[in-house]
């Protein structure tokens, strides 16, 4: 048993060891993915608890489990974790649309998905980032060939919180998310990931270069700046004094042009990315804030409206018009530019989860809200005298945001009666459904904030690289590409348009291209040690390293005769249990090596009984 073992761990270390680039067909990719929902079906035929699938000890997923799963991949074991990912996926899809099943499908879901960090735990470093974002190419149920895909990015669409909290996931999304690590455009928009060339090397004209626009944290740092300076704008556009309420000025302020040129430039950002998002990826790629982000553009776009409507009225009514229009026309720009931050991120994560939530509560209070405006309104009109419906609307919006108006149904029993119901079924019920869903989304997000956290960034930092660019023009200075520099992209021939793009963005973005070379060329943490540290704040003695195991007594109180070895340290190994494997794990291969004992025995009594 013991030696089968370790030929079996020999065999799948060779394997692991000889991962290459693959680029398999949908047709075998598919295949594969069908082998291991076999595999796991067969691994989970009945529900098994969801903790025991993910501890880290679990009976279920042992290393003998997720060697068997690496041998599965013959020589696919590079596009494992994809596909390991895309039977989770299946295994969702299952759980969703057959009830009876949901726990099992769940169980085998999660499993997949464990796997797939075990496998990428296991690989060697070198290929780790290669086996997350290479993409491949699936056959989907229709025959159809899917959308090209990477295992980061479909972890990060189906919401793989246990994959994404990994180390070594992270490990590749801080390497992208710094630069270490960026993209290289191919023909047919083809995007592939490749090492920075120029991460540990080179001087500042090596580092000035204007794809470094594209790295996530630079742009997080440039929307940072930008947003600030969103802020004092709109703080002095809606500074309006009063002298300015008449008719003698009829005119946009420069605070307010450059409000509006900047909201238009924002909003073309967020329809542009969302389209090459549904282009090249998959609507499945678009998160609860891009949804946002189109909201408040349209906010941005009325507030606009309104306040050329306030520009254009005439006559002794402008005043109150153009009132109207400044009352409507300002809006808080909602950028998320701060969630890098975990603070923050966690915060909008709960956000996001109680917005989504509260779907439920607001899908039942418009049923409840149809049925009581229509019976509130035939007993209104019950006398003869009717009024405007929307009398009776703000009287039902009143009381839900507890301020009824009992006395408005004073002369009439049953609208009174009616007017009760509704305070009944909103105030005492459907809010407190509401409390409910609120505490229990954020519950689940703070239970466990870190994971989801983790996840959270994984999701911004490819959201920002996600849509294939080349020239990165942030907002506003995507309104001077889209007017002065687009336009040539259908004249010149590619690598023209590319120089081009290469000249005008450096004198474009020549202070942020100065900074970013600037520090990293001379003030990464990679290239100098005092800034490492000053950043890091190390701890020391917390390598593993031969001395530190055994250290030796100097000085002084080794001429005392102290000594702190005194017992080896690999002899106090042998006196701590196997915390890598689970209680049951070690119970039976205790078992299975006094069996072996057993067996050598018996088989020496059997020995000298015939020897006799």
């Amino acid at each position: 048993m013991a030696s089968t073992a370790n030929e079996f761990d020999h065999e799948d270390q060779a394997s692991l060891n000889s991962v290459r680039s693959v680029d398999p067909t949908p047709d075998t990719l598919t295949k594969l993915v069908r082998r291991l929902r076999t595999l796991t079906l067969t691994l989970l035929p009945l529900q098994v608890p969801l903790d025991s699938i993910n501890d880290p000890t679990s009976r279920i997923i042992t290393p003998r489990v997720v060697q068997a799963y690496i041998a599965a991949g013959g020589d696919l074991v590079e596009a494992l974790p994809y596909c390991l990912l895309r039977a989770r996926k299946e295994f969702i899809w299952e759980a969703n649309h057959n009830p009876a099943d949901y726990d099992e499908n769940l169980c085998r879901a999660i499993a997949c998905e464990v796997l797939a960090r075990r496998v990428i735990h296991v690989s060697p470093p070198e290929r780790i980032t290669s086996m997350m974002s290479t993409r491949y190419t699936h056959k989907e149920l229709d025959g159809d060939n899917s959308d090209k895909t990477s295992a980061l990015e479909m972890a990060i669409d189906s919401h793989c919180t246990i994959f994404l909290s990994s180390s070594e996931a992270q490990d590749v999304v801080n390497d992208l998310w710094q630069g270490r690590i960026v993209q290289k455009h191919s023909e047919g928009h083809v995007i592939e990931f490749q090492p920075y060339r120029e991460a540990y090397n080179g001087g500042f004209w090596a580092h000035f270069d204007p794809a470094r626009l594209s790295v996530p944290r630079y742009q997080n740092m440039f929307r940072i700046i930008i947003w600030f300076f969103f802020l004092f704008v709109y703080s002095q556009a809606v500074r309006e004094p009063l002298d300015k309420v008449n008719k003698e000025h009829r005119d946009l302020d420069p605070f307010e042009v450059i409000l509006y040129v900047m909201g238009l430039s924002f909003a073309i950002e967020d329809f542009y990315k969302i389209y090459k998002l549904l282009l090249f990826v998959s609507w499945r790629a678009l998160a609860f804030w891009n949804f946002v982000s189109i909201l408040t553009d349209v906010i941005l776009v009325v507030a606009f409206s309104l306040r050329m409507a306030g520009l254009s009225a005439h006559g002794d009514n402008f005043e109150g018009k153009k009132s109207n229009a400044n009352y409507d026309e300002y809006r808080m720009k909602l950028i998320t530019i701060f969630d890098g931050y975990k603070y923050v991120g966690t915060m909008q994560i709960c956000v996001a989860r109680m917005l989504q939530e509260s779907g439920i509560f607001f899908a039942l209070l418009a049923l409840l809200g149809i049925g009581f405006l229509q019976g509130l309104y035939a007993l209104d009109a019950a006398d003869g005298n009717t009024e405007p419906a929307q009398e009776v609307i703000n009287l039902l919006i009143q009381a839900l945001l507890q301020s009824p108006d009992y006395g408005r149904w004073n002369g009439w029993a049953p609208a009174l009666f009616l007017y009760y119901l509704w305070n009944v079924a909103t105030v005492v019920i459907l809010l407190n459904i509401l409390i409910s869903l609120f505490s229990s989304a954020y519950d689940d997000v703070v239970e466990d904030a870190a994971a989801e956290y983790l996840a959270y960034f994984a999701d911004k930092t490819i959201g920002m690289i996600r849509a294939p660019d080349e020239f990165a023009y942030p907002a506003p200075f995507n309104l001077i590409e889209l007017v002065m520099i687009a336009p040539f992209e259908y004249v010149l021939s590619k690598s023209a348009y590319a120089k081009f793009n290469r000249f005008v963005m450096p004198v474009l973005f020549f202070l942020p291209l100065t900074t970013i070379a600037i520090f990293e060329a001379e003030l990464t943490p990679s290239k100098n040690k005092w800034v490492k540290d000053w950043l890091a704040h190390p701890d020391q003695g917390l390598e593993d390293l031969p001395e530190h195991r055994d250290p030796i007594v100097e000085g002084e109180d080794a001429n005392k005769g102290w000594e702190i070895s005194k017992v080896k340290f690999d002899d106090l190994v042998k006196m701590l249990p196997d915390t890598t494997h689970s209680s049951e794990t070690v119970i039976l291969r205790e078992i299975r090596g006094l069996k072996s004992e057993i067996a050598e025995l018996k088989k020496l009594l059997l020995e000298k009984h015939k020897s006799e």
